[in-house]
C-alpha cells in the first residue's frame, strides 16, 4: 500500500488531545498534524522524535498534514496509523497472499457478530468453514526485538477476544491476527502487566480454539507492505 503523497520528515514537538500533534518541519515552521491513532502510543511519541508526515492539499481537510511514521534512533520505522492494517490486509486477503488465510472466495469487512460488535474480516469459501478474523495493530516494544500488545488497557480488545472465543466454541474458525507495525521486532507477546484482563481473555480464547497469527510489516516513507509471519511468545 503506497501513501497518497510522498512523506516529509519532521520533528515531533508534542502529541495531545489523542488526534493532534504539533511538529516542526525542516524549515523551522511548526504545524499541527492529524494523528490516526487513539491509543497511548507508548514509546513512540516522545518530544524530539523524528516523524514522517503525509501532506495533502484537500480543501475539505482542516489539517494539511497527517502523521504516518515514527523513526527510532536506530533508523527503524513504527507505523502510526491504526487504519493501515485493515486497508493493507484487505488487499492481501483478496489476493490470497496472507499465509494461513488463503483459499477463500470472498472477503467481507466489518461484518456484525456477537453483541453489538463488528469483525474486521469474514472470509467465506465453498466447502470451507467461515473464518472470522480480528486484527490488531501492534506498535509497542520495550525489549529489543520483541513487540507487545496492548500499549494501554483495552476493554474493547478484551470484548473482541470474548466474541472470538464464543465463535470458536460454536465450531467456527476464529482468528486473532496481530500486525506488528515496526521494522525492529522479530517476535511478539502480550503486555500482561499493562492489561491483565486482556491477557486472561486471550488465555481463555486460545484455550477455546481461537487461532493466533502474527505478521510484521515492511515500512518506509514510500508505503507499507505485509511482511513475514513471526512467532508469538507466550507471556511470562
Amino acid at each position: 500500500m503506497q501513501f497518497d503523497a510522498p512523506l516529509i520528515p519532521a520533528t515531533l514537538v508534542r502529541r495531545y488531545k489523542r488526534f493532534l500533534a504539533d511538529c516542526q518541519l525542516a524549515d523551522g515552521q511548526e504545524i499541527t498534524a492529524h494523528v490516526a491513532n487513539p491509543g497511548s502510543m507508548l514509546g513512540m511519541k516522545e518530544p524530539g522524535t523524528k516523524v514522517w508526515l503525509e501532506p495533502n492539499d484537500n480543501p475539505k481537510r482542516k489539517l494539511k498534514f497527517a502523521w504516518r511514521l515514527s523513526e527510532t534512533a536506530s533508523g527503524d520505522f513504527i507505523g502510526v496509523d491504526t487504519g493501515v492494517p485493515n486497508k493493507m490486509l484487505k488487499a492481501a486477503l483478496m489476493a490470497g497472499s496472507v499465509p494461513g488465510l488463503t483459499g477463500y472466495d470472498a472477503v467481507r469487512p466489518e461484518m456484525k457478530y456477537g453483541e453489538n460488535s463488528r469483525i474486521d474480516f469474514l472470509l467465506t469459501g465453498q466447502g470451507r468453514r467461515d473464518a472470522w478474523v480480528e486484527v490488531k495493530s501492534v506498535t509497542l516494544s520495550r525489549q529489543n526485538g520483541l513487540a507487545e500488545f496492548p500499549d494501554s488497557v483495552t476493554a474493547r480488545g478484551t470484548k473482541h477476544l470474548g466474541e472470538l472465543s464464543k465463535l470458536a466454541q460454536d465450531g467456527q474458525r476464529a482468528v486473532m491476527l496481530y500486525l506488528v507495525q515496526r521494522t525492529d521486532c522479530r517476535e511478539m507477546t502480550l503486555a500482561s502487566d499493562i492489561d491483565q484482563a486482556y491477557a486472561q481473555a486471550f488465555s481463555i480464547a486460545t484455550g477455546n480454539g481461537v487461532e493466533v497469527l502474527c505478521f510484521d510489516c515492511k515500512l518506509s516513507p514510500e508505503g507499507v507492505e505485509l511482511g513475514r509471519a513471526i512467532p508469538f511468545k507466550a507471556p511470562n
